[in-house]
């Protein structure tokens, strides 16, 4: 029997296929005791239940509740005894129409993936400075370096986040909480069902692993496949005119 104490692990979007995925990559290093939290419990224990882990907690909240999001968060810490580890794995893809996607849907976009997300990113950030150590993984996007026509509202909501979690991280230097942020490029999941995967399309085990190898270093950024950094490198210094021809 391991005398080996398990890692605590806090995935806020407890349901999404790549946070999920993370949960299992890191449980395959180590003894981990996971605590979920998501807008629907029935679907969070469901998850909960597919995990090769130590048993787990549940919570619910809604991302887009923002009031709600400080007394969620430190109701987890407090239930788990605080955490070794939080991943913030929350967005909603739509209104990939721009101007032509329905008001309701692309304000639903920008408020879950943006102000939302950014809320909760705001409470675990603060309870884990609170508690002197651990470290938060944002799953970001690729999009946010330069973001197109087609997912314009999307990858500025992304753009947002991702901003506020480098921005929050540099403040953090020095206080034992390390942010690593995630940039995917197209992953498959059913969130992108549907879609036509982009060029170098990756899938949730791929970002897990990328993740779990960038644990163990120093990164803050890390791209997913790494080939799309050099390729968005270009892609962000191409003139206008040029770039919006492109199909990307």
């Amino acid at each position: 029997m391991s005398t080996t104490s398990p890692r605590r692990l806090l995935l806020i979007g407890g349901t999404s296929e790549i946070g999920l995925s993370i949960v299992r990559r890191l449980a395959a290093d180590g003894p981990l005791e996971p605590f979920l939290i998501g807008r629907r419990r029935a679907a969070l224990e469901e998850a909960l239940g597919t995990l090769p882990t130590e048993p787990g907690q549940v919570l619910e909240v809604d991302a887009e509740d923002i009031d709600a999001h400080e007394a969620a968060v430190a109701e987890a810490f407090s239930r788990a005894g605080g955490f070794d580890l939080v991943v913030v794995a929350v967005g909603l893809l739509g209104a990939q129409e721009g101007l032509d996607a329905p008001p309701g849907t692309a304000r639903e976009v920008m408020r879950v993936s943006f102000l939302g997300t950014g809320s909760l990113l705001l409470a675990a950030l603060r309870a884990l400075r609170a508690q002197g150590h651990g470290t938060l993984v944002l799953l970001s996007s690729a999009a946010v370096e330069r973001p197109r026509a087609s997912n314009a509202v999307y990858g500025a909501a992304k753009a947002g986040l991702d901003a506020l979690a480098q921005g929050l991280a540099d403040g953090l230097a020095g206080s034992g909480v390390r942010v690593l942020v995630v940039r995917p490029g197209f992953v498959k999941t059913k969130m992108t069902a549907g879609l036509k995967p982009a060029p170098f399309a990756t899938t949730p085990e791929a970002v897990a692993e990328a993740t779990a190898r960038a644990l163990t270093g120093s990164a803050h950024t890390i791209w997913v496949p790494g080939a799309i950094r050099y390729l968005f490198m270009i892609l962000r210094h191409l003139p206008r005119a040029l770039y919006r021809r492109l199909p990307v």
